[in-house]
């Protein structure tokens, strides 16, 4: 997931390059919407982990 966001991101910084704002703006919002998805499942994938291995 991570991987897709940053590819959305380099869209984005390209799209942005060239003065396409609208494609530039809406990957951008994409690949902030894959980075916070990821981040919560790292999170949670950290406390899951946390509490398996204390038992």
């Amino acid at each position: 997931m991570l991987h897709y966001a940053l590819v959305f991101f380099v869209v984005a910084l390209i799209a942005a390059v060239f003065g396409f704002g609208g494609i530039a703006a809406g990957a951008a919002e994409i690949a902030k919407i894959l980075f916070f998805i990821f981040l919560i499942l790292f999170v949670v994938s950290l406390v899951t982990g946390l509490f398996r291995r204390g038992r």
